[in-house]
Parts: structure tokens; sequence; C-alpha cells
């Protein structure tokens, strides 16, 4: 491969890479594709490694001095490198299995820039770290979150580490949710990116430490340098002893879930 990535800066790298990802997920949609077991239900397609691969095709060439953690491959590059790039070539595989279009391609730079791509609704969400764009039809707009439109996503895929005292699923049930919001499942992050595009007004889901995930790192990126408010299920910050993950448009949206969810912590 030429060097024609070599002289983009990161949020270029990241949305050049998400876009080819992309390409290939769309390229190969419908197709009977094999599944490869990964265990606990869980599995990749020839899509999910293709997609990757040519992923870090394009990391390679543009940053052959950083590291690359994959989904699919794992750890690569060289040992001891001081930046490292998360790498989701297929956010959304069941989704994609069974025809439906709901998924993203995620690449992010830890701690700097990230995208976003939505392979089959043109669009490629991307930040340099400071700010947050969206590609659509050759041109960039920027984000502004919203909660508008009073939709929250809701990941209800288990494992459960909250539970008893908290699971996600569990906010459908709450009279207050259903006062204030209308809830959204779509078993993908592209709902991060949508927090951070006013598509959606909140997004919430149970777990650990999600700021280091090649799930959820791009689409926190997003957020994050978009404006929202981002917590972890208990109102603390995310990261190391963080659990969990409440994304919200705007801070009225943030603490009426965090009444839902449990005793808000100051954010630091």
């Amino acid at each position: 491969m030429s060097n024609s990535y070599a002289g983009l800066d990161d949020a270029a790298v990241a949305t050049a890479a998400a876009r080819a990802g992309a390409d290939v997920v769309r390229a190969m949609y419908g197709r009977r594709l094999a599944r490869i077991d990964k265990g606990a239900g869980d599995f990749a397609t020839a899509a999910d490694v293709e997609a990757e691969r040519t992923i870090l095709g394009i990391l390679r060439d543009a940053r052959p001095d950083d590291a690359v953690l994959g989904e699919e491959s794992g750890p690569q590059g060289p040992a001891g490198a001081a930046r490292q790039w998360l790498v989701d070539p297929l956010c959304g595989t069941l989704n994609y299995a069974v025809g439906n279009m709901l998924v993203a391609v995620n690449v992010a730079l830890r701690g700097g820039a990230a995208a976003v791509a939505d392979p089959f609704g043109g669009e490629v969400f991307f930040t340099d770290g400071e700010s947050a764009w969206v590609r659509r039809d050759g041109g960039d707009v920027r984000l502004v979150p919203t909660s508008a439109t009073r939709l929250v996503d809701v990941n209800l895929d288990p494992p459960f580490p909250g539970a008893p005292g908290f699971r996600a699923v569990d906010l459908l049930a709450r009279s207050a949710f259903v006062e204030h919001f209308r809830p959204r499942v779509v078993s993908t992050t592209l709902a991060l990116a949508w927090v951070a595009a006013g598509k959606r007004a909140a997004y919430v889901t149970d777990g650990g430490d999600l700021s280091g995930s090649v799930h959820f790192a791009a689409g926190i990126a997003l957020c994050k340098a978009a404006g929202c408010v981002v917590t972890g299920i208990d109102g603390g910050p995310i990261g190391p002893s963080g659990r969990g993950l409440v994304v919200a448009a705007d801070a009225e949206t943030h603490r009426l879930l965090m009444s839902m969810t449990g005793k808000p912590r100051p954010r630091v």
C-alpha cells in the first residue's frame, strides 16, 4: 500500500478508516456469510474480518508507529507504542447477519480523534477531540446534541454486572421513564453517535469501564466533543473505576436518568 494516508491528521485518518470499513460492510451485505463462533453466543462474520483488515491497512499506512487493538485480530503494532487505535469493524453483527442495517464501524485513537461510520445511512460522525461533526453528501455539519426527540436508547444485552441493584432493562418499567422518555433499542453503538447528533436524547448501558472499549471509545469521544453529559450509571466519571455509561444530550436529561438509576455522584 502506498503512503496515501500518511499526510492526514488524526481525525482524517479515523474518518478514512471508518469509511473504508463501512464500504466493505455495505458491499458484503446480504451475502450468506459463515459465522465465526467467539463463545457465549457471540460471533463474527467474514464482513467483520474483512472490514477490520481494510481498516488496519489504512492505520498501518498512516500511523506505522502506533499500536492497534482490533476486535477480531486483537493487539497489533509496536510493543510499548505511545498511541493506540481501537477498532470495532462492525458493531451490530447480529443485526447485520439477519439483514438489519442498524450497524456501525468504529475507529478511535485512545484519548484523541475518532470516527463512527453508518454504512447504510451514508453518514460519518467524527471528532478531532475538540469538536464533533457529521459528514454527509460531501459536506461537514457540526454536531449539536438536543433532547427534543425524548428518545432514549437502552442497551438490553446481557451480562448485567450491576444487577440486582441496577439493570438497564428495569428503566423501561419505571413510570418516571415512561412519563419523560420513549425507549429505543438498536443494539449497536451507532446510537451514541445519534445522541451527539440530536437524533437521540440519551443512551444507557450497564458494564464496567467502557472508556477503552473498542465498541464504545469512538462514540464516547464523539459525545464528549459534542458537549453531551457523559458519566457512569452512578453519575461518576467513566474510566478504570467507572461502571457502565449514561450519555445525555443535556444536563436536565442526565439528571432525570440519574434519578431513575441511582444516587448521582458529583461529576469530576
